[in-house]
């Protein structure tokens, strides 16, 4: 290459279309919040999710201008090199997520600034639906299983046997397996203590429901023996 050949690739400036430009730059703010609405629907983040995301369109658009503009002129390519050697970001990545989400975002300021609208919208598409997927199986795994409950039913008056086989009755039909642990009883209250196994939280709340109707003035403490989340 001779020294005109590199004089015509370092002044050499493409006209940018301005139609395209802004087209570009809506494309790349539609993405961008798409992907800041993904962020905040399956963000586990310690920090602020909104907070963090809040700069994700500014930092689209400032990515698709930046590329639009240096990618018509080659000397503007090195200088973006050397402009770029002294930026530091300061703010801790907590967060390997923030970090995947940050670069999400400047793909679609690269794309968008590049004028390959098709191809970063199907990529943005694919990204965020793998996300969500990932997000709801990992939500249906981590939800709580349920394994024993200590329960205390305890009634300000002394509990007929009848009454007592009933509640008992409840317990048992309601959890997959109960223990019967002590029944203790005098003139002024009743208290049934027993350890019940249940399949899910649902059932819980039933057996609840079921006590308050026929049962509306017994109090009752369910404590979870062997808590256990996945």
């Amino acid at each position: 290459m001779n020294k005109s050949d590199l004089q015509f690739f370092l002044n050499k400036n493409i006209q940018i279309d301005l139609e395209n430009f802004v087209i570009n730059l809506l494309f790349s703010i539609i993405l961008s919040f798409i992907v800041q609405i993904t962020y905040n629907k399956t963000s586990k983040s310690l920090s602020s999710a909104e907070s963090f995301s809040r700069n994700f369109i500014v930092l689209g658009l400032t990515t698709t201008i930046v590329i639009t503009i240096v990618k018509s002129s080659l000397a503007l390519s090195l200088g973006l090199v050397g402009a770029l050697s002294i930026v530091r970001f300061r703010a801790a990545i907590k967060e390997p997520q923030e970090l995947v989400f940050l670069f999400l975002v400047i793909a679609v300021g690269l794309g968008c600034g590049a004028n390959q609208i098709k191809i970063t919208t199907a990529g943005v598409l694919v990204a965020v639906i793998i996300t969500l997927l990932m997000f709801y199986f990992r939500k249906n795994k981590n939800s709580l299983v349920i394994d024993k409950f200590n329960i205390s039913i305890v009634s300000s008056t002394k509990l007929s046997k009848e009454n007592l086989k009933k509640i008992i009755d409840l317990v048992s039909t309601h959890s997959i397996q109960s223990e019967f642990i002590s029944i203790s009883q005098d003139s002024n209250n009743t208290t049934i203590n027993l350890s019940s196994k249940f399949d899910n939280f649902d059932t819980v709340n039933k057996l609840k429901d079921s006590i308050d109707k026929k049962f509306p003035n017994l109090d009752f403490v369910f404590v979870r023996d062997n808590s256990i989340a996945i």
